[in-house]
């Protein structure tokens, strides 16, 4: 990794579940866990069916949120109320990681397909309070979820972002293919096989940052 690469980049763009924090700690599992009984007691199905269609709304609509919606007309409040009320003692917070970000060159911003004041609860209970200047939500892009293209033009939009001086961060490679077409400078959090769309694979992050700092 060079960073010569990032050297145009002038704002940089964070997902904030499983990019912000190790996927092992499995947070992710609680809001899935919250999801499937959100499912159970709203379609009135049994929770394996409920499971059934939280994955293959994922798969098709980018979140299952959107998928309900989509299909059944929920309302997106009580279900984001509901699946962000997850216990966070898991998760500690990483001064290497808080140090890498704000030592970074320009303004840092978080998108996520979360809700906004879950957003602002984990940030700040991973102590990174102050290392961003904005944080984009679900809400934010009108409930319209990452990977597709309405989501990021309300966001980018709202943030007044020039996408060819920027660069994302996210751990699900299908959010960063329409970043690439925009122009961005693209990093997978995790593992995926090589796509054009995505420039760079780490496993930790604070290095990643700190490389670039350097």
């Amino acid at each position: 990794m060079s960073r010569e690469a990032f050297s145009h980049v002038d704002t940089w763009v964070f997902d904030l579940d499983n990019t912000l924090y190790p996927a092992g700690s499995r947070l992710f599992e609680q809001i899935e866990a919250l999801m499937v009984d959100f499912i159970t007691e709203n379609l009135n199905i049994d929770q394996p069916a409920a499971n059934v269609l939280r994955k293959s709304y994922w798969v098709k609509y980018g979140t299952t949120l959107a998928g309900l919606m989509a299909e059944h007309d929920i309302d997106p409040v009580p279900f984001l109320d509901k699946v962000h009320q997850v216990d966070l003692s898991a998760l500690t917070p990483s001064a290497a990681l808080r140090d890498a970000i704000l030592a970074l060159p320009g303004r840092k911003v978080i998108y996520t397909n979360a809700a906004r004041a879950y957003g602002h609860r984990l940030v700040g209970h991973l102590g990174l309070d102050g290392c961003f200047s904005d944080l984009y939500a679900v809400e934010d892009a009108g409930f319209a979820a990452k990977p597709h293209a309405e989501a990021f033009d309300r966001v980018f939009k709202a943030a007044k972002l020039t996408t060819s001086t920027a660069a994302m961060f996210e751990d699900d490679p299908r959010n960063l293919a329409v970043p690439h077409a925009l122009g961005m400078k693209c990093v997978l959090i995790g593992a995926a096989d090589p796509a054009p769309h995505l420039h760079f694979q780490t496993h930790d992050l604070a290095r990643f940052l700190r490389v670039i700092a350097a």
